[in-house]
């Protein structure tokens, strides 16, 4: 099935650690409680300084007070996305947020093997700086399968470096769920993260 992703663009810079994605204060919510997990969505991005901020008022707004989703759906970030701790909240938050594809140019390991085996997010790659051509709030199409960002808005084509062996783990809703649709473990079937449009 083919995976077509479309959302508002929410622009960040470069080095975004793990605290900025969700700061250590809301790290007392239980993931596994559906009714706390939400907070995590409701405080992704918000230690995220305003001069990293892809917003012209230089403000973080990407999830509005009193909300738990984002109107954002894809992230765009810059170099070493997701640096810092080995927080695996820091994906957990953004797929809360409503997020579900982030584009950088390259991902800091760890955030990028959380992305991947929890199935929270696409943790795609561009083959150019996609934050000196796409602004806060662009019109985004990304086709994963062809490896292509469109900017609906500023009519720009970004190529996308392919996911590969990744991608089937995400589908599947994480290493252990796609473990055991392959048959390399045996136990009870969980539903998969929904990350297609």
């Amino acid at each position: 099935m083919r995976t077509i992703i479309r959302g508002q663009a929410f622009v960040l810079g470069d080095n975004v650690d793990t605290d900025q994605i969700i700061p250590a204060q809301y790290l007392s919510y239980d993931p596994t409680d559906p009714q706390e997990r939400r907070y995590f969505g409701r405080y992704a991005l918000t230690g995220v300084p305003e001069s990293q901020s892809g917003l012209p008022d230089g403000h973080i707004h990407f999830v509005s007070p009193g909300a738990f989703k984002s109107s954002y759906g894809i992230v765009i970030g810059g170099k070493n996305f997701g640096c810092g701790s080995s927080r695996e909240h820091a994906p957990l938050a953004l797929a809360e947020a409503g997020i579900r594809l982030v584009v950088a140019e390259f991902y800091a390991r760890i955030f990028f093997r959380n992305s991947v085996n929890g199935g929270y997010l696409l943790p795609c790659e561009s083959t150019a700086r996609l934050i000196d051509h796409i602004r806060t709030g662009d019109d985004l199409e990304v086709d994963v399968d062809a490896h292509v960002l469109k900017n609906l808005t500023r009519r720009g084509v970004h190529a996308l470096k392919p996911l590969g062996d990744v991608k089937p783990i995400i589908d599947a809703g994480g290493l252990f769920a796609y473990a055991r649709s392959a048959g390399i473990i045996r136990g009870p079937q969980r539903e998969p993260h929904d990350v297609t449009a």
